[in-house]
């Protein structure tokens, strides 16, 4: 419980989202956000929401942490959709890195989907999204944020 804590303020995001996925490109889409992120249930809970003023949306993750396995499940969401987004990625904090999994569909395909939280300070942080098409042995970054608390934050 409690991972997450570091989260909880209000944060500049540098958005870089790769133009094509499973094509081999290196083209970025880089856009910029506003995150605000609050905890809840005593930590065992996160809740943030990022705006896109540039590209016309929204988005917010439900973060959620299971005592029994020792696992969070992160759910995402977006404006654009209007639904929340199935399956979870789940997974745990290990030296300071945190590593979700699940199991989706992307353009079609089946995918293994992985978001990592890393370099994680009082006032940066980063995630990754990463696909692989081939069980584990390659992945595709597609989405990084990186993270800036604001003053305020």
């Amino acid at each position: 419980m409690g991972d997450f804590d570091f989260l909880v303020g209000t944060w500049h995001v540098v958005n870089r989202r790769l133009v094509r996925r499973h094509a081999g490109s290196d083209e970025w889409d880089e856009f910029p956000g506003c995150s605000v992120a609050r905890s809840f249930f005593d930590g065992a809970g996160s809740f943030d929401e990022m705006s896109c003023p540039t590209k016309g949306f929204s988005g917010a993750s439900v973060r959620i942490f299971d005592p029994a396995t020792g696992t969070w499940s992160i759910y995402w969401m977006t404006s654009s959709r209007g639904v929340l987004e199935l399956p979870p990625v789940v997974g745990r904090f290990v030296d300071g890195v945190g590593t979700f999994y699940a199991d989706d569909v992307d353009e079609g395909r089946p995918v293994r989907c992985r978001f990592t939280w890393s370099r994680i300070t009082p006032t940066s942080c980063r995630w990754e999204q990463a696909f692989s098409t081939d069980g584990e042995r390659t992945w595709e970054t597609n989405w990084t944020m990186d993270f800036t608390r604001t003053p305020t934050g």
